[in-house]
């Protein structure tokens, strides 16, 4: 008998997760656009422009540094991760478990499914920090760790309950909300941060840039802040959605796209996000940071509402939105490993319950640069192994979907790449001295070589239940 109403239509969304995509599903190059504007011109957005300014970065250092940097974003998505999407139409979990074997690739859900749902908890934060102002609510500080009061906790659950029943829905509904969402956000970002550069003493474009060097981005950090070069900003860029392009998890996105091409299309979040947008919620601190003799209270609601009024906190609460709908949607896919029988709606639910429990604590919101470079680390080296596993290792007589062709459970090739890259990335960084946010780029490489030696190695000792490659 079939089932009515809401939880009716949620039985009937059907993922794919286990199955290629088929092609009256796939989507036009629109989804895909409206998407990643929407994704990455958000609550993401009005974060990390501010801390690249409490971190004393200079203009020109953000300015070129945040150019190259977004540029090589998008080739990593076009060249290394849409390629494959759309020749395997898996989801990234179900592909990883072909190569690396169920075992493994449960553990690495949970890992990627838990990195997800802090990711996206910062932005229910976000959202938070908005909501709470007709409430007078006592915001965070940039020293904040814990929840601050009750008011807080029910403002983030408010914002993860609706983020949470979007998700439910599935991509198309992800997809939909951001392309409704994007092009009047990303107005009032802009909008915004041009109607207040008068205050900020910017007369005319003349003007611009000795003020932006002067009051903006004036290479001075900020008390207990650490200095940001241009290197910092490269790699920012580059590697802050490193677990999605380089770490390969939009296989999941782009297993959706008609053709490989649409592995451009991250460019609208890169440039009109990742770039604009940065440096405008940035002028929009800097602003904040003069008006308040500098306060530590560190809440993006507040900055927006002090520069656009109502508007800026409903474009705060919705860039929350809809950064927090994709990533509870990738975490949701991810942490199904665990409970494969339910369906996708059923775990998307529980993922926004451990959300919006991790967005009640500011701590995801002040460290988010630091979070997003560590996350991206922690999943960087499984996206060098389906990578390898797909181009290199037929080229090397090996075979590929090792776990898949030899019945087994653990690839343990894969399993020491990811362990030996992590402990290597640990020892760069901590032994070494090395910045986290430099680590990604030698992990990638010492991730692959270690697979092709382990995959020599153990696909020698292993007799294959098939012989196809």
């Amino acid at each position: 008998m079939r089932k009515k109403g809401i939880v009716g239509h949620l039985e009937s969304v059907n993922e794919y997760e286990r199955e290629p995509i088929p092609q009256s599903k796939l989507k036009g190059l629109k989804s895909f656009i409206g998407m990643y504007a929407g994704e990455h011109t958000a609550g993401t957005e009005f974060v990390i422009g501010p801390l690249f300014v409490a971190h004393g970065v200079t203009a020109f250092d953000l300015v070129f540094g945040l150019l190259i940097g977004n540029i090589l974003a998008v080739l990593s998505w076009a060249l290394m991760t849409a390629p494959i999407a759309v020749k395997t139409r898996l989801t990234m979990y179900y592909q990883l478990e072909k190569i690396v074997g169920r075992s493994l690739v449960k553990f690495y859900n949970v890992v990627n499914g838990i990195m997800f749902t802090f990711l996206a908890g910062s932005m229910i934060a976000v959202s938070a920090t908005a909501v709470g102002i007709p409430f007078g609510l006592t915001m965070p500080s940039l020293h904040d760790m814990l929840p601050n009061s009750l008011g807080w906790i029910v403002a983030v659950f408010a914002i993860g309950a609706i983020t949470t029943v979007v998700a439910m829905f599935g991509y198309q509904q992800v997809s939909k909300f951001a392309n409704v969402a994007a092009p009047w956000m990303i107005l009032i970002f802009f909008a915004a941060a041009i109607a207040v550069l008068p205050d900020m003493g910017v007369k005319s474009v003349s003007d611009f840039w000795s003020v932006a060097n002067e009051k903006i981005w004036t290479g001075i950090p900020l008390e207990g802040q650490s200095k940001f070069t241009i290197w910092h900003i490269i790699f920012f860029a580059w590697f802050v959605n490193m677990a999605m392009h380089i770490g390969m998890s939009d296989l999941s996105i782009f297993r959706y796209a008609k053709k490989w091409e649409y592995g451009f299309s991250p460019a609208t979040g890169m440039f009109i996000g990742h770039y604009f947008a940065w440096l405008a919620s940035g002028i929009l601190y800097a602003l904040f940071l003069q008006q308040s003799n500098n306060s530590t209270e560190f809440a993006p609601g507040v900055v927006a509402y002090n520069a656009a009024g109502i508007a800026g906190a409903v474009c705060v609460i919705i860039a929350g939105w809809t950064t927090a709908n994709p990533t509870i949607y990738r975490a949701g896919l991810a942490l199904q490993s665990v409970a494969p029988k339910w369906k996708t709606w059923k775990v998307t639910l529980v993922t926004g319950l451990i959300t919006t429990l991790a967005a009640c604590f500011p701590a995801l919101v002040m460290r988010l640069l630091d979070f997003v470079a560590i996350y991206g680390f922690l999943l960087m080296p499984m996206g060098a192994v389906i990578f390898i596993d797909f181009y290199v290792l037929k080229k090397l007589g090996l075979k590929s979907d090792f776990a898949e062709k030899a019945g087994l459970n653990f690839n343990y090739a894969a399993g020491w790449a990811w362990i030996l890259t992590l402990a290597v990335g640990l020892f760069l960084n901590q032994g070494m001295g090395m910045e986290i946010f430099f680590v990604g780029l030698p992990g990638w490489f010492i991730a692959s070589v270690i697979y092709i030696i382990a995959s020599k190695y153990y696909q020698s000792k292993v007799v294959f239940k098939t012989v196809s490659s």
